[in-house]
């Protein structure tokens, strides 16, 4: 059932040339519970921003136009990780302390617990959608990958062979494949959403530690490593890896990570007081923007990319929930 690729191609890229800084519009909101950890924003409209409080044990929701917030409180120790809201507007988010994927109708307030089948899979972590609604997710400690069939409540696991591999950051390509960050070792993960047959790819280097993943449209696999501070870029058919200094070097820890309609990443370093905000265009191979987040972000953990408004959603250790602007964002030619 598993198999693990050695990669066939390293292209270690030069420190790209950084064009003249262009600056991205970032509003934050102060969350009104203090000390709670605000994270994982998911926007179901423009009035409508979901996120989960980790270190308040509740879920949250914003209204950007008024900056009113609600609350909806959950079992104290639940430790809420992640949330992703389907089209019938019902959240989804992971317990991550309490071993299970639960289920929030707003409509009604009634919650719904779906347990892990393997006690070992403790602790939920990233949550994501397939293409039929049902939801793949990464159980970090656990050391699983796991799928969630959201009308039967079935839950299935598959064993990550690698020891403590702590599986993080999961992305779905164009074809269903799932695509996962294994941020305890050098390597990510694929899985057959056909077969659940799951390939382990080693990146360069030991020390290498993917943390999060975004997906380009020519569904390229494009990886943040936190520990060597590059940006990487994974073609899942070749297997060739490039990779690329960020900014800030090895220092700058590069966490929360995003992509665009326009397939530009953006991503936040986390090493740096403030934090910053960084845009990266595969097409030139220039890191173009760097924007310092206002209220410091202590560390954006991960990140949303909003179509309809062309704006990236994050939350912040700085107890605040942010919004950049990076539609019509242009790079500056450097003099």
């Amino acid at each position: 059932m598993f198999k693990s690729i050695a990669l066939t191609a390293i292209v270690i890229g030069m420190v790209p040339p950084l064009a003249a800084q262009t600056q991205v519009d970032i509003k934050e909101w102060n969350v009104p519970w203090p000390q709670t950890r605000p994270r994982d924003p998911f926007v179901e409209s423009e009035t409508r921003v979901w996120f989960v409080g980790q270190g308040g044990d509740y879920l949250g929701l914003l209204n950007p136009s008024t900056g009113e917030f609600k609350r909806y409180d959950l079992e104290p120790g639940t430790g809420p990780h992640n949330l992703i809201v389907d089209r019938n507007g019902n959240v989804w988010y992971a317990g991550n302390r309490k071993g299970f994927i639960g289920r929030l109708d707003p409509t009604t307030g009634t919650f719904t617990r779906f347990p892990m089948p393997d006690s070992r899979a403790r602790d939920p972590h990233t949550l994501v959608f397939d293409r039929d609604g049902n939801i793949w997710f990464t159980v970090q400690q656990g050391n699983f990958i796991g799928h969630l069939d959201t009308a039967s409540g079935d839950v299935r696991l598959v064993e990550v062979p690698t020891p403590r591999a702590r599986p993080y950051g999961i992305k779905l390509d164009s074809r269903g494949w799932v695509w996962v960050a294994e941020f305890g070792t050098n390597k990510i993960g694929a899985i057959n959403p056909d077969t659940y047959e799951l390939t382990e790819i080693e990146l360069p280097g030991k020390r290498t530690r993917p943390r999060r993943l975004a997906i380009t449209s020519d569904d390229i696999i494009w990886f943040v490593d936190y520990v060597g501070g590059r940006l990487g870029r994974l073609e899942p058919d070749t297997k060739k890896i490039d990779s690329w200094p960020m900014p800030d070097g090895e220092r700058s820890l590069p966490y929360g990570m995003a992509v665009d309609d326009n397939d530009r990443l953006w991503f936040v370093e986390t090493g740096t007081r403030p934090n910053r905000f960084v845009g990266f265009d595969p097409a030139t191979e220039n890191f173009f923007s760097i924007t310092d987040i206002p209220g410091g972000g202590g560390s954006v953990r991960h990140m949303f990319y909003y179509k309809p408004a062309g704006t990236v959603w994050f939350g912040t250790d700085a107890n605040t929930v942010g919004r950049a602007v990076v539609r019509g964002v242009v790079p500056r030619l450097s003099p």
